[in-house]
C-alpha cells in the first residue's frame, strides 16, 4: 500500500482516501465481529484482517502527508513527532476502551471459547462504530489546503513605451 496510496493521494486528495480508509478499516474490522468459536485463522480471521489493514494505510498514510504538507521543512521532526505521538495515544485509548468492552462481555474467560468469542465480537462491533465516526468527522472538519497564490509578476518594461530607434 506504501507504492498505491500516494499515487491515490495524487488523484484524490487526502480528504476522499482519509474517508475511504477509515470506511474500509470499519468494513475489516466489522467482518470480524463475525468470527466463530470454531472459525479457521486462514478463513475467518486473515481475509478481514488485510481489509482492515488496506483501510487502516488509506487512511494513515494520507492523514500523515496532510498534517505535514502546511509545515515548514524546519518545523518538520517536531510536527512529525506530535501527529505520530497523537496516533499512538488515540491507539493506546482506543485498544484500552475495546478491551474494556471484550473483557465485560466475556474475553476474560480464557478458558471458554464461546464467552472468549463473544467478548472479541462485542469489541469487533464497537471498533467499527469509531472508524465511522471518525471518518464522519473527517468529512464534516477536514479543510481542502488553500491553493496557493502566485503572484502575477510583470516584467520592468513598460507596456507603453516605444522601442528608441537608431
Amino acid at each position: 500500500m506504501i507504492a498505491v496510496t500516494p499515487r491515490l493521494l495524487g488523484r484524490l486528495g487526502a480528504k476522499p482516501l482519509i474517508v475511504l480508509g477509515l470506511l474500509v478499516l470499519a468494513a475489516g474490522v466489522g467482518a470480524l465481529s463475525l468470527v466463530r468459536p470454531d472459525g479457521a485463522f486462514a478463513v475467518d480471521v486473515l481475509p478481514d484482517w488485510l481489509v482492515a489493514a488496506v483501510g487502516m494505510s488509506l487512511a494513515y498514510i494520507p492523514a500523515m502527508m496532510a498534517a505535514m504538507s502546511g509545515v515548514r521543512p524546519e518545523e518538520s521532526g517536531p510536527a512529525s513527532g506530535i501527529v505520530n505521538t497523537t496516533y499512538n495515544v488515540g491507539s493506546a485509548l482506543g485498544l484500552a476502551v475495546m478491551t474494556a468492552v471484550a473483557t465485560s462481555q466475556g474475553a476474560a474467560e480464557l478458558g471458554n471459547l464461546p464467552r472468549l468469542t463473544d467478548g472479541f465480537q462485542a469489541a469487533f462491533v464497537g471498533a467499527p462504530v469509531v472508524a465511522v465516526a471518525g471518518g464522519l468527522l473527517v468529512l464534516v472538519l477536514m479543510r481542502r489546503p488553500k491553493p496557493a497564490v502566485v503572484a502575477d509578476v510583470q516584467p520592468d518594461a513598460q507596456p507603453d513605451a516605444q522601442p528608441l530607434k537608431s
